[in-house]
């Protein structure tokens, strides 16, 4: 409720039952309120409805049919035909989202692909293929897709991607923004800019883990594990500070790693094993303009081995930053004790006798003697007995 100059007292009231509507517009009214109603999900659509979507097709039934599904959503929807009407239509139509099908006469969406990311960075791509293979949706992941989708649609599904890439775009939106504003800060004012920027950042992170049952949680687990090891080997405060931000942040470059390779119920081929693995890389990528240099060493090294065998690693022993050995441990432990789209989570005695035997190949030998000392994993412990 608020109050207007014409002393005019207004209620917004979202319901989705005609007579309960009614019923509060006569009460609210005789007591001189202004009252308007709106329909449950209306809310949610006006906020959609600023954010516009291209889908470039081919085939007009598809283009028709995602139009009408994303419209429903409260999405400003406009078609084209092929690469060429694409890039002729942006000029005047700002698209937050380009839906692109991979194969099309003429230029196809996979060759139009990098045109539009040089030329427009801050568009998302979400990619539609009536082939499923997962070295192709690879390719289109590196050449700036965000993700992708495999024809006949669920329609269902086609939503809640489409939701997750304009998450995935607000935040990097919000990483440029904050990058154009530090630099108009001066250095007394850098500090606290900086820890509301990441507050933000985290909360994105929190909120798009929720949306995963079997991601919910996980950054906040590993940090409170970390930092019980950090404070079993005597860290200061600031490295334990580091060590917090590395281990919340540790996993925000998954937002680049495809879903359904992600969530796959069965073994990993080795090609989408990489790929999962690029979200280290991609992660510090994404911190380094609003973290120290520890921090993006952290969340760079967290999957290093100790002994040097990790995946296209190039340090080993303590010259891997000691943040990332300590998270190592922290966030293997919490895989293992997880459940995950391929098997239940390990009970926690079985997940420290795993620590323990990949003691000085996998994990740091001090670090994870420093884990199996700490009060977390012995509370854990017995709640499991």
């Amino acid at each position: 409720m608020e109050q207007h100059e014409s002393k005019v007292r207004s209620v917004l009231g979202v319901e989705d039952e005609p007579g309960i509507a009614a019923v509060c517009i006569r009460t609210l009214s005789r007591e001189g309120f202004q009252v308007d109603i709106a329909m449950e999900g209306e809310v949610a659509l006006e906020m959609n409805f600023k954010q516009k979507i291209l889908i470039v097709d081919d085939e007009p039934m598809i283009r028709n049919l995602l139009r009408l599904k994303l419209s429903r959503q409260g999405y400003h929807c406009e078609e084209a035909y092929s690469s060429e009407q694409a890039l002729d239509k942006l000029k005047t139509y700002p698209a937050d989202l380009i839906m692109l099908d991979m194969k099309m006469p003429g230029k196809s969406g996979i060759d139009l692909l990098p045109e539009l990311k040089a030329s427009y960075p801050n568009i998302s791509v979400i990619m539609a293929t009536a082939v499923v293979e997962a070295n192709l949706a690879i390719q289109c992941m590196r050449l700036g897709a965000d993700d992708y989708l495999t024809k006949p649609f669920n329609l269902d599904e086609v939503v809640l991607i489409v939701g997750k890439t304009l998450e995935k775009r607000m935040l990097e939106l919000k990483i440029k923004e904050y990058q154009e504003h530090l630099k108009q800060k001066v250095d007394e004012q850098t500090i606290k800019i900086r820890k509301l920027f990441l507050g933000s950042i985290e909360a994105l992170i929190f909120a798009l883990e929720a949306k995963d049952r079997y991601t919910a949680g996980h950054s906040r687990r590993v940090t409170n594990v970390a930092l019980a090891i950090g404070r079993e080997l005597s860290l200061s405060e600031d490295d334990l500070e580091n060590l917090r931000w590395g281990s919340l942040l540790h996993d925000v470059g998954k937002i680049a790693v495809d879903h359904l390779i992600q969530n796959k119920p069965g073994k990993l081929t080795p090609a989408e094993y990489e790929h999962i693995m690029i979200h280290a890389h991609m992660g510090a990528g994404i911190v380094k303009p609003v973290v120290n240099e520890k921090v993006v060493a952290i969340v760079e090294h967290h999957h290093d081995h100790y002994d040097g065998t990790g995946l296209h690693q190039v340090v080993s022993g303590e010259n891997i930053p000691l943040g990332a050995r300590i998270l190592a441990v922290a966030d293997a432990f919490d895989a293992m004790t997880s459940d995950r789209p391929y098997r239940m989570g390990m009970p926690t005695n079985e997940a420290r006798q795993e620590i323990k035997r990949c003691t000085g190949t996998q994990f740091d030998p001090v670090v994870a003697s420093a884990f199996l000392k700490t009060t977390v994993s012995n509370s854990k412990l017995e709640k499991d007995t």
